[in-house]
């Protein structure tokens, strides 16, 4: 009887931490999608990614037991499984699916103007750069959290951090990015 409850609990365990999980990637998904992106350069690489990093999430057999560190644990699994994957190579901007803007006359809203902007600044950086950007300030992550997933010290995703947001203002300010003009090559 013993016997029968010990495996009845470790089940009852096993799918109560699967269920954090699961409802983990239903909250994060546009994140992790996101950070994807940042990481493969491309939306059907990053799609692949996603999928196998949520497959690797599912399967684990000792996922956080919390859901406020899960999260964090979905974001370093998906990175460890783009390192395992070879994708490190430096992704030239030219080579990357470019944002545009929708067409009509109401498609230049400020806000749509700004994110194609920091998009397209974003583009323009270092993949690790890129990174520590997609976590910090659009994944929403604390620098400790950031500091986990990266396997770094929290100064370092601070420093990290400080030079990237220069690095964007640079782009965006130094005329390098013109979120209204087409790529060549599109239409």
């Amino acid at each position: 009887m013993l016997a029968w409850r010990r495996t009845s609990d470790s089940l009852w365990e096993e799918r109560h931490l699967r269920d954090v999980v699961e409802q983990c990637l239903r909250e994060s998904w546009s994140r992790l999608f996101g950070y994807a992106v940042s990481l493969c350069g491309d939306r059907e690489t990053a799609r692949d990614l996603i999928q196998s990093s949520a497959v690797k999430a599912l399967d684990t057999n000792a996922p956080p037991r919390e859901p406020a560190a899960a999260r964090a644990w979905l974001f370093r699994v998906m990175r460890n499984d783009w390192i395992d994957r070879g994708r490190r190579a430096t992704v030239r901007a030219a080579d990357r699916e470019p944002v545009e803007p929708t067409e009509g006359p109401w498609a230049y809203e400020d806000a749509r103007i700004a994110a194609i902007t920091v998009r397209q600044g974003l583009d323009r950086l270092e993949p690790y750069q890129r990174e520590i950007i997609e976590l910090v300030d659009l994944a929403g992550f604390r620098y400790a959290e950031a500091a986990e997933i990266l396997e770094v010290p929290v100064g370092t995703v601070m420093s990290r951090l400080s030079r990237a947001r220069l690095a964007l203002l640079e782009a965006i300010e130094g005329g390098k990015v013109t979120p209204l003009e087409r790529s060549r090559g599109t239409r």
